[in-house]
């Protein structure tokens, strides 16, 4: 039951939304904001409640919250940028609902459609708990926003708010209770709008009986109907809305229908989003949700390695012990510790297990149990390996695979490099023996068996090439100093300030700009024989040849590769290299300002508004991308630049700024060669008299267009056991003629699609790729799937990148409950002297899935939990506390995350207790805490993104 005096806050919160977030006359809000703003309190929740646990003090962030304002007040400075990102993905998602199903009333909840809007919601909560137990927090992600947007749309479609309820209808995340009355299908919903005025038009026996209902929409004048008196959605582009009764109901901006409620709807939106985003952390545990976010304890990087086993790999692998240890050791419990571990074993003729774990000791254990045997044809699955490993990191990570011998599986290189552009992921190839490191051996009388002929080496240099790494070519003995890049990879701050390449190799002059915020000013070269000159921006110059200029501070070369440490100097430098050998140069330092993109593109349907590609844009035809900046809160992008990698040409765009900072940059021609991102912009300071920074960052990744467009779409949930339905579609507006297919899957499902494809220019073909997962994949297991297509001749390709989820069917629908064995207390008016204690018996009925986790959410005393010795179904529970500590609340949760809590409060004196063993409804909890919180209420329909809800 919920106090009066809470009652009281949530109704301020709902209606007021909490000083100094309050609504302007016509600034409406939309899902981008919405949603921000939800997960943005949310993390301040749950960042508070983690410093409360672990006795640390707590700094609210200013308001308005921020990004990186939360992410600072997290202790989370390092994951500013993941953080970010991950907000973004799930705004996106959220958006592309309109884009992708904007007549599909279900995700809308238009049209009554109340029971299939939830389904979506609750099938999709089960998804995203079920990702996040198996740490696939990228599926997470991503269906986090897919479901977001129905359950917003609710509070605006529905004539829930004008029924007078003051807080979010939880019976939308949950699947066994009734979503409320939902009026019959023969029922009179509406009367017409008096002229403009649609405030009264909902029938009063409707309001009295508390009847729910929503409005019917269509844009197709032709097949636009309703049944009798029903509600109308509204609106101009809405054809019911002139068939009687006229007008609508939907609150999606302050002019919509029923625009006067909008704010109302807006504010219930986003408590509506706070209650299912609190459900989901209840399910997950504190931590796994802030990484689920993108928010860890230290870096954001996870540190990968992809390692050859065969037996002449030993050395190798006896390195990459010695320094994982080394980064272990000296970053553990530091900002720079990695979020997570990763390691995938190849080999021939396997490759795997996969071994992702938050734990360095596991990382370390699975480390020392490799061993290096077999090899005996010299091909090894090493690109088999590198697409699992691409599939398992959080997006931009840095991956390293260490190997001596050639590819046997080159078929996959152009999924390689699909999945590269796709996670934006950093390549880096440690290669030993190769025969070019073998020929410069023997001219200096040192032998060295090569089992990596040149050709075989060329495909390791054109994916790190792709990705922005490096190919680096080392002798076994080498190895250990080459492996400084791995260190100076783990940082979460690291920037790229420049990215070339130049094959075959010329003299070239390379500029880049260093700002004040940029430290750890490093340059990587690999390439065989060049020269360069150095100039600072004060002009002063330094030779590849000079070791005691003032420029260099240190300088490593090791095989092909040589870094440079350099005293960093404000300004814009210059590399002037000289070499008709293949080399690359990447410009990196340490700087919290970075930015984000996508490419995006103008939807093709009824609405309005920009789509994230999940393919390449097309060549030589205008485009766009959205651009945000990272780690300041005052930055602005003044000039962003699609940048030829191996040329000086580039292409510059038109910025145009957009709501929560973000920019729409629109170029008017798509390089037809490969191509990196180059932005600028500056960042001024609120400080009085400091000077505004000028800053340049590129993208390390290259990136290609593509005259071939291949678009898919599917449900993101797949059943085990169950064939699964991908469908396609190719369209080239180049060369027609036979299209090659290729559909491939991380997790070696089996799989069916067209081998080719005949393909007339301008036009398009359909087609499907066919998979299913075994009945024993485990449920949240996730998985993505490539489906590329290669014009005739090989020269161009397109690919699509889909990720899926294994879900099992739900059936356990009920939270565990706590049921009270004792309860022994001491109390006396000096708390500090004495202690309570209790035990309780948690169990999760005879249908259910079985208690998964019990912890507290309040509470400072200790906490024991063990298995009943003759009912696993049944956990035993004992705490014990300080009388200072006169409360604690136990979280429940079972194995598919249905989430349930229990309280308990000692009496004085007595043995008695006040307990209550209840679901979870996190209403009450939630308004207050958002209104502690400070919640930042937000508008709805804006945008160009949206324009219909």
């Amino acid at each position: 039951m919920m106090s009066g005096g809470l009652a009281v806050l949530c109704l301020l919160l709902l209606h007021t939304g909490v000083q100094g977030f309050g609504l302007l006359p016509g600034n409406s809000l939309n899902h981008l904001e919405i949603t921000e703003r939800a997960i943005l309190n949310a993390t301040v929740q749950v960042c508070r409640a983690l410093a409360q646990a672990e006795g640390t003090d707590f700094t609210f962030p200013a308001q308005p919250f921020t990004v990186k304002g939360v992410a600072v007040a997290c202790g989370a400075q390092q994951s500013s940028k993941s953080f970010h990102k991950a907000i973004t993905f799930i705004i996106l998602r959220n958006v592309r609902v309109d884009i992708r199903h904007a007549l599909n009333a279900s995700f809308h909840f238009d049209e009554e459609m109340f029971v299939q809007g939830r389904k979506i919601i609750t099938e999709g909560i089960q998804a995203v708990k079920a990702s996040n137990k198996q740490e696939n927090f990228e599926a997470a992600r991503q269906k986090l926003g897919e479901i977001l947007h129905p359950l917003q749309d609710f509070y605006s479609h529905s004539n829930w708010v004008e029924l007078g309820n003051k807080f979010p209808n939880t019976n939308l995340i949950r699947s066994d209770t009734s979503i409320g009355n939902i009026a019959d299908e023969s029922r009179a919903t509406c009367r017409n709008c008096v002229g403009d005025d649609c405030r009264n038009n909902i029938l009063e026996d409707i309001i009295q009986d508390k009847i729910l209902t929503s409005g019917y929409f269509s844009i197709v004048p032709l097949f636009a109907t309703k049944p009798k008196g029903k509600c109308s959605h509204g609106g101009a582009i809405d054809q019911t809305s002139t068939i009687d009764p006229e007008g609508g109901i939907n609150k999606d901006t302050f002019s919509s229908s029923h625009g006067h409620l909008h704010t109302e709807a807006a504010n219930m939106a986003i408590a509506a989003s706070s209650e299912l985003l609190e459900d989901i952390r209840g399910a997950a545990g504190d931590r796994p949700f802030l990484q689920m976010l993108g928010i860890s304890k230290g870096s954001s990087k996870a540190l990968c390695f992809v390692i050859d086993t065969t037996k002449s790999m030993s050395d190798d692998i006896e390195t990459v012990r010695n320094v994982a240890s080394s980064i272990i050791n000296s970053q553990v419990g530091t900002e720079n510790e990695p979020s997570v571990y990763i390691l995938v074993p190849f080999n021939d003729p396997g490759f795997g297990p996969l071994i992702r774990t938050t734990d360095p000791q596991v990382f370390k254990d699975a480390l020392n149990s490799l061993t290096a045997t077999g090899g005996g044809d010299e091909e090894e699955l090493s690109l088999s390996g590198l697409q699992l490993a691409l599939t398992a990191a959080p997006t931009s990570s840095d991956i390293f695979v260490f190997t001596d011998a050639p590819a046997k599986d080159k078929h996959l290189k152009s999924t390689v490099i699909a999945l590269i552009e796709r996670t934006q992921t950093v390549v880096n190839f440690m290669i030993t023996g190769s025969t070019v490191l073998n020929r410069r051996r023997q001219r200096d009388h040192k032998q060295q068996h090569s089992k990596i002929a040149a050709s075989d080496v060329q495909l390791y240099r054109d994916l790190a090439q792709a990705s922005g790494g490096q190919a680096i070519e080392v002798t076994k003995s080498e190895l250990p100093a080459a492996t400084s890049i791995i260190t100076e990879s783990s940082s979460s701050s690291l920037v790229t300030l420049l990215q070339a390449a130049r094959s075959p190799g010329k003299a070239d002059n390379f500029s880049f700009v260093v700002d004040e915020t940029v430290t750890k000013l490093t340059v990587y070269i690999t390439g065989w024989s060049f020269t360069f000159t150095l100039i600072s921006p004060t002009g002063e110059s330094q030779q590849s040849t000079d070791t005691t200029g003032s420029l260099i501070s240190a300088s490593q070369s090791v095989g092909n590769f040589q870094t440079l440490q350099l005293n960093t100097q404000v300004g814009q430098w210059e590399m002037r290299m000289v070499s008709t050998n293949p080399y690359t140069l990447k410009v990196i330092g340490q700087s919290p300002i970075d930015f984000l993109f996508d490419f995006v593109e103008a939807s093709q349907g009824p609405f309005t508004g920009f789509d994230v590609l999940d393919t390449r844009p097309r060549a030589g035809v205008n485009g766009s991308l959205l651009v945000s900046l990272t780690g300041s809160d005052s930055a602005t992008v003044t000039e962003v630049a699609l940048v030829e990698s191996s040329g000086s040409g580039e292409v510059k765009g038109v910025v145009e700024p957009q709501a929560n900072g973000n920019f729409l940059v629109r170029v008017d021609r798509i390089p037809s060669v490969e191509f990196v991102v180059r932005v600028k912009g500056q960042d001024s300071s609120d400080t009085p008299g400091a000077s505004t920074i000028v800053f340049q960052r590129q993208s390390p990744i290259n990136f290609r267009a593509s005259n071939l467009t291949i678009t898919a779409d599917s449900n993101s949930i797949l059943v085990p056991g169950t064939p699964f339905s991908v469908p396609f579609s190719v369209m080239t507006m180049g060369i027609g003629g036979n299209v090659t297919i290729r559909a491939t899957n991380n997790r070696l499902f089996d799989s069916t699609s067209p081998a080719s494809l005949f393909l007339e220019t301008g036009n398009s073909v359909n087609s499907t790729v066919t998979l299913s997962a075994p009945l024993n994949t485990p449920s949240g297991t996730d998985f993505t799937l490539t489906i590329e297509a290669e014009a005739p001749g090989g020269e161009d390709t397109n690919y699509v990148v889909l990720r899926f989820s294994v879900v099992n069917t739900v059936t356990d629908f009920t939270e565990p409950v706590c049921q009270l064995l004792s309860l022994q207390s001491n109390c006396s008016n000096n708390c500090s002297l004495s202690m309570w204690e209790l035990s309780v018996r948690v169990t999760d009925g005879a249908e259910g899935t079985g208690v998964d986790r019990v912890s507290l959410r309040q509470g400072n005393g200790s906490l024991n939990t063990s298995l009943d010795a003759g009912n696993e179904n049944i956990t035993l529970v004992s705490y014990r506390a300080s009388c200072c500590s006169a409360d604690v609340e136990l979280l429940v949760v079972d194995r598919v995350g249905n989430v349930g809590s229990c309280v308990y409060t000692p009496r004085e004196g007595s043995t008695a207790a006040v307990s209550m063993s209840t679901k979870v409804s996190h209403s009450p909890l939630l308004c207050l805490s958002m209104v502690v919180l400070g919640l930042h209420v937000l508008n709805w329909a804006s945008s160009d993104s949206i324009s219909k809800l």
